[in-house]
């Protein structure tokens, strides 16, 4: 069976078309800048050469269309027709409390996503693009949805539970749930898989850093807290948005500005972050060549984002009780060499420090503390799209 991923991002797409069998990567790429100038379109198709298309993608509806030409393409695609693709997997946000696992989709799985689409307004909308993309194209052919929250459900009450009236939690399910829960899963299994041991054994923090940002903190193989929230805007600063707040700040600039808290709910979530801290991009390969030529705003703009990264990495050790590991994933935390540096001058309380020669590596997995640290420090590529396969294909069979 080839099992086709879509992982619909917020200014981005990435996609694997996988052989279920074999586990093996039919053809991948990478829609980059949605919504931003020098959209490009990366395609990578096994034993053949790497494609770059740059065309404009002002929307994701735009970027699935380009995905699929890309794969049944006369001289790039792997397969002659959609009739090759068994199953689709979708990567979901924002579950709510309904869903806990991932499932097939159906009538009432799409209604269900929509209803959460207020909770997570940057991604439930582009995963529900990217499902009836496929389900137009592909009316046949089963799809399911991995849900970004499934991971964290083991989340104790204690970390979960906001300081509000907690009628809030029981009319409306008011509670931190988080997200990227299919990345921390892979990496913080990997991390054990890597050092020989099981996650069962470790304390790991999972530095999911990318336009999205969270951390996790994952004791002997369950997530009992992560940085993200009732919706992907707490925690962080991320690329367009604001992360932690004073809730009180959201009053006070809608009384200034005269926003309704609808316009305020938009500015938190597209204009803020690195976006509207640096007022140069929300790509933060932009704001380092800005503060590499001596844009002020912009290198204080990266130090904010190194500096909460530590703090929470602060909590999270705090929270279990020591940590063994700190794992780096996604596209800033894999391939910003300096990031991971600025970030881990942060950790010499924990008795680790970096190796700056190990950390010499973009997109690639490699422990990159000093021998003898206390603390492994670690670059682990993210893999959502085989566990959204393998997780496909259990439901689909």
């Amino acid at each position: 069976m080839n099992i086709l991923v879509i992982n619909c991002g917020s200014s981005s797409l990435k996609y694997q078309l996988i052989d279920s069998t074999s586990e093996a990567v039919l053809a991948k790429g990478l829609c980059e800048r949605i919504g931003i100038d020098g959209s490009v379109l990366t395609h990578t198709p096994a034993g053949k050469d790497k494609v770059k298309i740059e065309t404009p993608m002002p929307n994701h509806t735009v970027a699935v269309k380009l995905v699929i030409d890309a794969l049944t393409d006369a001289n790039h695609g792997v397969i002659k027709s959609l009739d090759e693709i068994s199953a689709v997997g979708h990567r979901v946000v924002h579950g709510g409390e309904k869903f806990a696992t991932s499932v097939v989709i159906d009538d009432a799985v799409m209604k269900a996503i929509e209803e959460c689409n207020d909770l997570a307004p940057l991604h439930n909308p582009a995963n529900l693009i990217g499902i009836n993309s496929c389900k137009e194209i592909m009316p046949n052919v089963p799809m399911v949805a991995v849900f970004d929250t499934a991971f964290h459900q083991t989340m104790p009450e204690k970390a979960y539970l906001y300081g509000l009236p907690y009628e809030y939690y029981e009319k409306y399910k008011v509670r931190r749930y988080g997200f990227h829960g299919t990345s921390h899963d892979y990496v913080s299994a990997k991390a054990a898989e890597l050092l020989g041991k099981t996650r069962e054994d470790l304390k790991i923090i999972v530095c999911h850093l990318g336009n999205g940002g969270s951390i996790s903190a994952v004791d002997h193989g369950k997530c009992v807290d992560t940085s993200m929230g009732l919706t992907p805007l707490e925690g962080l600063i991320m690329g367009t948005r604001s992360g932690d707040i004073d809730p009180a700040i959201c009053d006070f600039i809608c009384q200034k500005e005269g926003l309704t808290p609808a316009e305020m709910n938009n500015v938190l979530n597209k204009k803020s972050g690195v976006l509207g801290l640096s007022k140069v991009s929300s790509d933060f390969r932009d704001i380092e060549a800005a503060a590499n030529e001596g844009n002020k705003l912009a290198r204080v703009t990266l130090d904010a984002f190194y500096y909460r990264v530590a703090k929470y990495v602060g909590a999270y050790t705090a929270a279990m009780n020591g940590v063994d590991v700190i794992a780096f994933t996604a596209g800033v935390g894999e391939n910003n060499i300096s990031g991971r540096v600025e970030i881990c001058k942060y950790f010499g309380y924990l008795g680790t420090e970096i190796d700056e020669e190990k950390n010499n590596i973009r997109g690639e997995e490699r422990i990159i503390s000093k021998d003898g640290s206390k603390v492994t420090l670690m670059c682990i590529p993210t893999n959502e799209e085989l566990a959204i396969a393998r997780q496909t294909l259990a439901l689909v069979k």
